[in-house]
């Protein structure tokens, strides 16, 4: 299993990227910032010039159904955005 495992392609994610030349990925939760620098530059062909790191930790989630409540938590997940420098771009819709 690789580092990145898949880009952040929201509305909020797209004008990042076309204002401050910014992509998100949802990245393996033991990377570190100079893995995730070198799968991204290796991957994209691009040259990073920085990366900021989220780690996300599960939600409670409860439910009722007919057997009584179902109690559990969502994935934990670490998110890496990612400043490209200026020219670089990447293009996620490329490959669709």
């Amino acid at each position: 299993m690789g580092i990145l495992l898949k880009p952040i392609v929201t509305e909020k994610m797209t004008e990042a990227s076309e204002k401050l030349n910014r992509y998100g990925f949802i990245v393996d939760r033991k990377a570190d910032k100079p893995q995730i620098k070198e799968a991204v530059e290796k991957f994209y062909n691009v040259t990073v010039k920085d990366i900021n790191t989220i780690n996300y930790y599960g939600k409670r989630k409860s439910r009722y159904s007919k057997t009584g409540v179902l109690r559990g938590r969502t994935n934990h997940f670490k998110k890496a955005y990612v400043t490209l420098v200026e020219g670089d771009k990447i293009d996620f819709y490329s490959s669709i």
